[in-house]
């Protein structure tokens, strides 16, 4: 959630930030709704205001009429009853006026909070302008040494790659038929050796920004509540995406839903708390299921392992002080960890700047990170893919974007009160990350070198092949 106060200061900020995310919002009549809203505050306030000072100069004036009662004759009876109930109506009419101004702000409010809701964070001013994702940057490249980028597969290894699809289907790694059958498309099993190595992938990324980086291991839920889902900018925009369990049609108290990343369930633990300020920075890394509804368009880049309904992502989380050189700072050592990770894991990458219309809502800043598939994108006249890079991580900077939301503060060194910072992004993401690992680590006789800081997950196993596949079926 923006900065109302900043809204109101600058309102072309945020009418051209909307503009180069490609969100349409009405900034103007948020503006009119606030003004409104503010205009029936202050009027309550000072009502309320005058009512208490009434109260207060009354309670004597009653209290010497009624014992002026006691003593007065008939006729004072009725003048001094007359006076008494002129002063008690007082405060009465104040307190009709002030419920109506609380029916106003009653009115308004859910509009001018959903409208808050939908304004999105500006861009960072040094974020590219662009109209769609084909605008994003490269910024880097990186591919281990012996594979390179300009040249195919063939070229590279002299021989024609297999697509991760034939490779699950041969070494017998996942069963996407019997996936289907109990649960619908893009549902899939990870079977034998494929589930090994996919625990493989998530133990060692686990284990790597934990042990290594110093984030904290946390369990989360994945069943959240709505206020979770507002709070960390998913809704209201994304709930097309999101798996809906309703609960208060069978007589809860509340809806729930199905987190599509563990970033929900860790910025939900402080939601609503204050902290101080040598807690921070918070790090803290979960692994999780997650679940997306993933509606789109099918097509052969999105077929197997890469556009599913159910994963399990190694996600990582800083909660920051409100600085946005600290910000920065952070978010670069975030892509480092997963550079170093991805070197690990002998897999060619590209880091790539999102531009302003691939932002989404929440974000001031975006880098996803997109590992090469040798079997994807675009076929050649002879029906051979000439390879893609495909999307496996994501770097997000808020600023307060998402604390604002949660209504997460700390207290500064002065003692004030701050709404704190947060990023947030994936380590590592299974199955996705499979189709480069097994594209890229293919051999020619159809197994799957397996990359050195995977074997001792895999119980010191070096080579996926058909032997090992019936070995553990």
């Amino acid at each position: 959630m923006i900065d109302i106060k900043q809204l109101r200061e600058n309102p072309q900020r945020y009418i051209d930030g909307a503009a180069d995310k490609n969100i349409c919002i009405d900034v103007a009549k948020l503006l009119e709704l606030d003004e409104k809203r503010r205009l029936c505050t202050k009027q309550r306030e000072d009502l309320r205001a005058e009512q208490k000072k009434i109260s207060k100069e009354i309670g004597p004036q009653i209290g010497k009429l009624k014992g002026q009662l006691k003593s007065a004759s008939e006729k004072d009876c009725a003048e001094i009853g007359m006076q008494l109930s002129e002063l008690e109506s007082k405060p009465s009419a104040l307190k009709n006026q002030i419920k109506q101004f609380d029916d106003d702000i009653a009115a308004i409010t859910p509009e001018w909070n959903e409208l808050l809701l939908h304004i999105p964070q500006p861009p960072d001013n040094d974020v590219p302008k662009g109209k769609s994702a084909e605008d994003n940057v490269q910024l880097r490249t990186w591919a281990p040494d012996g594979y390179d980028l300009s040249k195919t597969f063939a070229e590279n290894r002299g021989f024609e790659p297999q697509d991760h699809l034939a490779l699950v289907k041969d070494l017998e790694l996942a069963d996407f038929e019997r996936g289907v059958k109990m649960s619908g498309t893009r549902h899939y099993m990870m079977t034998g050796n494929g589930m090994r190595i996919h625990q493989a992938m998530l133990r060692f990324a686990f284990d790597f920004i934990t042990n290594e980086h110093g984030f904290k291991p946390m369990s989360v839920p994945v069943i959240l509540r709505e206020e979770c889902m507002v709070g960390t900018g998913f809704f209201p925009t994304g709930r097309d995406q999101a798996y809906h369990i309703e609960e208060s049609k069978r007589g809860a108290g509340h809806d729930l839903y199905l987190a599509g990343t563990g970033e929900v369930g860790l910025m939900g633990m402080y939601a609503d708390e204050i902290l101080q300020n040598d807690q921070l920075p918070i790090k803290m890394a979960t692994v999780s299921t997650c679940f997306r509804r993933e509606a789109g368009a099918a097509g052969r880049d999105t077929a197997g392992l890469y556009r599913i309904h159910q994963f399990d992502k190694v996600e990582q989380i800083i909660i920051c002080k409100a600085d946005e050189d600290e910000s920065r700072r952070w978010h670069s050592f975030m892509l480092d960890i997963v550079e170093e990770l991805l070197q690990k894991l002998g897999l060619p990458y590209r880091l790539l700047q999102c531009c302003t219309a691939d932002l989404g809502a929440k974000n001031a800043d975006m880098i996803d990170i997109e590992c090469w598939m040798p079997c994807r994108g675009e076929l050649d006249s002879d029906g051979k893919p000439a390879g893609d890079w495909g999307e496996t991580h994501s770097a997000s900077r808020l600023y307060d974007y998402q604390c604002r939301r949660l209504n997460m503060r700390y207290r500064d060194g002065d003692g004030n009160t701050v709404i704190a910072h947060s990023l947030n992004n994936t380590v590592l993401a299974s199955p996705r990350i499979l189709i480069p690992l097994l594209e890229i680590h293919q051999q020619k006789d159809g197994s799957i070198e397996i990359p050195e800081c995977l074997q001792p997950y895999m119980n010191g196993m070096k080579v996926l092949s058909p032997c090992t596949a019936t070995a553990n079926t």
